[in-house]
């Protein structure tokens, strides 16, 4: 087609004449998020969560058989955070976010637990 760049496949191989650095830069994108995450423990459990809730379902029953997001949820994503489908992830970003998804954790749950009785009982 005129004008249109090539462009991966839907299983991550890249499209015949590209050079495949799409690719190559996803996954640097993907190391460098994860690498920013391990330095603070204390987000793993939040991170592992939000990553569950991210898998497509049956994710390990097709390549690549790793629970990785649908490529539309990226890039709508992307459009919402960085204005543009195709936009880089930044780590600083992930962390930010996932700091975000603990703190609005903590406050529903804090929302949800009961008060204690009024009257003579307390």
């Amino acid at each position: 087609m005129p004008g249109s760049e090539a462009r991966s496949g839907r299983d991550g191989a890249a499209a015949p004449g590209s050079s495949g650095s799409r690719a190559t830069s996803g996954l640097r994108q993907i190391r460098a998020a994860a690498a920013a995450v391990a330095l603070r423990p204390g987000l793993w459990p939040v991170a592992l969560a939000q990553a569950r809730r991210f898998a497509p379902r049956g994710w390990w029953r097709r390549p690549p058989f790793l629970p990785v997001p649908d490529r539309d949820l990226v890039r709508f994503r992307a459009v919402t955070m960085y204005g543009r489908p195709d936009a880089p992830v930044e780590p600083d970003d992930v962390v930010r976010w996932l700091r975000w998804c603990r703190a609005e954790s903590r406050r529903r749950r804090a929302r949800s637990t009961p008060s204690p009785a009024p009257g003579p009982y307390r």
